[in-house]
């Protein structure tokens, strides 16, 4: 772990490990990951069931989970989960209900009028990881918003599990019942990416595939990208905390180490804006991290201290996390700021974990300073776009004929040009 140490101490490198370290490294896998794109595009089905066995030691008969086993799993989950599944769908659904846009005129400017009509795609694919743990919470994430977008067939990929009546967790079946998925394939890693890409005999071929995964399923998504559209290649977990001493350092260790659990190589990093809190927040991760937890902050970790607000909003800027958080006296008077963050949380009583679950926000986000240029998935990430044009004749249409006849031959276009001049006459 860096520091406690003050920011303008970093050194170089410790300034680059932070700011640009963190992008996932696919070169190294890449001709290996390929092989198995390239062959589940060739054989299909017998392709994944032979990786399925070797990877996760699992004689696949059915690829696709039966929608008896859907019904099956609400007898099997406690009810407490299932209300808080619910409750967590109903809260995505609030929360990207107000990114949903309309079809609408969006301009006429003289005898011009033009329009925008929003589609959404047909068919998509959400793949949800396995391995360290389950994750019901982004299977919600991914599938409540696609179904609010109007997607027709929503496909889920997710890991078998080796052991048990169901071929996945229960509580995977009941999260898709809920968001109204399509089908659920007992498929997992970087086959599982190409299925969707290429389609096989069970897996239909998707518009676009979604979700996040470990290195070799970002590898893939990155070989297929230029066959199926995706929406971004996701690292490790980040979180990046700016806080003064009106925080609890125990709050602060907390909200790190549980970012830090994700994976061995998620970022945390506390920006302290008081150096006894940054001090005891050390203490802390000292005495109770573990496991997953200690080695990432071991080995990615940070405690800076800033000399003021203004040098903790520029570092902030300049790493681009996933998760910010704000545990500051008064975080709403900064967040105007704030220019690059995946999610924002404001104020000590709303962790990274609350929007994790059940604030309906996102938690599919930008890793590895993405959040530059992109934010959390979303409605929009479902739909498309189709521009509309329509003259609507009159004199002042050959005005704009003949503009757009001077700039087709200013780039030499003369069929573009002769087009035009046939409609400067037409009543």
């Amino acid at each position: 772990m860096i520091g406690p140490k003050r920011i303008s101490e970093l050194s170089k490198k410790e300034r680059v490990k932070l700011l640009q370290g963190r992008k996932m490294r696919l070169s190294a896998i890449m001709d290996y990951v390929k092989d198995i794109v390239e062959d589940v595009r060739r054989r299909g089905d017998e392709a994944l069931r032979e990786y399925t066995l070797r990877f996760d030691g699992i004689a696949l008969e059915d690829l696709q989970v039966s929608r008896d086993l859907f019904e099956r799993a609400y007898d099997v989950v406690s009810s407490d989960i299932i209300k808080a599944l619910e409750t967590s769908a109903d809260n995505i659904a609030e929360h990207h209900s107000i990114q949903m846009p309309k079809s609408c005129v969006c301009s006429i400017n003289g005898p011009i009028l033009t329009a925008i009509l929003w589609h959404p795609l047909r068919r998509v694919g959400i793949y949800v990881p396995g391995g360290r743990a389950k994750y019901p919470s982004t299977l919600l994430m991914a599938g409540v918003p696609a179904r609010m977008a109007g997607v027709r067939e929503v496909y889920v990929a997710t890991p078998p599990r080796p052991v048990g009546s169901f071929p996945v967790d229960p509580v995977i079946l009941v999260a898709a019942d809920i968001a109204k998925v399509t089908s659920v394939f007992t498929i997992g890693g970087p086959q599982a990416i190409a299925a969707f890409a290429f389609g096989t005999e069970t897996i239909p071929k998707v518009d676009k595939i979604v979700g996040p995964g470990n290195i070799y399923v970002n590898a893939a998504k990155a070989l297929v990208s230029q066959d199926v559209a995706i929406d971004m290649i996701a690292g490790p977990s980040e979180i990046l905390i700016i806080a003064d001493d009106s925080a609890t350092p125990t709050m602060i260790a907390l909200d790190m180490m549980a970012q830090g659990e994700h994976d061995p190589n998620a970022t945390c990093v506390l920006i302290s804006l008081d150096e006894r809190l940054a001090r005891a927040v050390k203490r802390e991760l000292e005495v109770h991290a573990e496991g997953t937890a200690r080695r990432s902050l071991e080995d990615n970790g940070a405690i800076l201290i800033a000399d003021d607000l203004d040098e903790a909003i520029s570092f902030s800027n300049a790493f681009a996390p996933e998760h910010l958080e704000l545990c500051l006296k008064d975080p709403w008077s900064i967040l105007r700021f704030i220019e690059n963050a995946g999610s924002i949380s404001l104020g000590e009583r709303t962790p990274v974990a609350l929007g994790d679950y059940i604030t309906g926000c996102n938690h599919i986000l930008p890793t590895s300073g993405l959040s530059r240029v992109r934010g959390a998935l979303g409605v929009y990430d479902f739909l498309k776009p189709i521009s509309v044009q329509m003259t609507l004749g009159g004199e002042e249409l050959r005005d704009f004929l003949r503009m757009a006849i001077t700039l087709a031959e200013v780039e030499g276009l003369k069929l573009h040009a002769e087009s035009l001049k046939r409609r400067v006459h037409c009543p």
